[in-house]
């Protein structure tokens, strides 16, 4: 392509915007279902069930240390697939671009998602695109659908969750919403703290053979703490957190306690929460600690009877409640 910055002539339908299909998107996202010249596509299917998500992206900035919107609409489709018990396995893509982001920006963004949907065994299958006029978007926002097909052979839901049980979380929280943050340079901060954006289905896989697991959520937008109240309220149930045990970096920790946040409210993007039988918490924590992103897992509470709340420990042996989560601390992260 010779362009360098996105017009409005890309997205109405003519040659440009047939370059623009073919010459970027198609080219990076090119895999054997995806047919450019078409306006639906048909997808392999077993007699397995088919699981469906949908979500959008409008994180800003588009990139920031650890990943970008490209990679991150990839991670979170397949995310919310592998966490309802499902192997991800296609991905369809609307991509709404603003008049003027430079193409070479966009193909930088494409090539990331590409990378990331080879990394997760994913297919991107079919898509669409818009442009709107200068001033109507933050540069780019994508929507995206996602297909996979049920793998768990358990109910997890929250209907499952007793009394007893033990929460357990892949990794430290907080990173995501830190790491975007910083991109932004608000408040005059930097750092080298990256994003946990990543595929999390190696860690959901590793725990579908316990028959004691209940439920998995990826806490995105409002945090671990939020997942905690989802929870409670659904269960009826209150959840108790073990401060000490939650990990969290020191980085994370240290911007929260200048800003003014709380890291168990800010957004992670390659995370679990999981809630499983507590006589099988250990021998769970134990796998997801043999895997890359598991290493610093951690059981962190349990489901206690009682009426629904969500209550933290503090090192000091004291306890707090935990509101539900009103303001939005750091929009547009995801």
């Amino acid at each position: 392509m010779q362009d360098t910055h996105i017009t409005l002539a890309h997205g109405n339908g003519g040659r440009l915007m047939r370059e623009l299909i073919e010459q970027l998107f198609a080219k990076h996202l090119h895999n054997p279902t995806l047919n450019t010249q078409l306006d639906a596509t048909t997808l392999p299917w077993s007699a397995s069930q088919l699981v469906v998500t949908t979500d959008g992206f409008i994180v800003k900035p588009l990139e920031f240390s650890g990943g970008n919107i490209g990679s991150l609409a990839i991670h979170g489709t397949v995310n919310d697939l592998a966490v309802a018990g499902a192997k991800p396995l296609y991905i369809t893509l609307n991509a709404f671009i603003e008049e003027g982001l430079e193409i070479a920006i966009l193909e930088r963004l494409i090539i990331s998602m590409a990378q990331a949907a080879q990394q997760a065994g994913v297919s991107v299958v079919a898509g669409d695109t818009k442009v709107v006029q200068r001033g109507e978007g933050g540069g780019l926002y994508l929507a995206t659908t996602g297909f996979g097909v049920r793998i768990a052979t358990q109910s997890l839901d929250f209907s499952t969750i007793q009394a007893g049980d033990a929460l357990l979380i892949s990794g430290a929280v907080g990173n995501h919403g830190i790491a975007v943050m910083l991109a932004r340079e608000q408040f005059g901060l930097r750092g080298d703290l990256q994003s946990d954006s990543a595929c999390v289905f190696p860690l959901t896989e590793a725990l579908l053979p316990f028959t004691g697991l209940r439920f998995m959520r990826d806490p995105t937008r409002g945090g671990l703490a939020t997942v905690a109240h989802e929870i409670s309220q659904a269960t009826g149930h209150a959840l108790v957190l073990e401060q000490p045990t939650i990990p969290i970096h020191d980085s994370v920790q240290t911007v929260c306690d200048m800003l003014g946040y709380d890291p168990l409210y800010l957004a992670c993007e390659g995370r679990v929460v999981a809630v499983i039988a507590a006589d099988q918490a250990e021998q769970a924590l134990a796998i997801w600690k043999t895997l890359p992103q598991g290493q610093q897992a951690a059981i962190i509470g349990h489901v206690q009877t009682g009426y629904a709340r969500v209550i933290l420990r503090t090192a000091l042996g004291g306890e707090r409640l935990l509101e539900e989560l009103e303001d939005d601390p750091l929009p547009r992260i995801c």
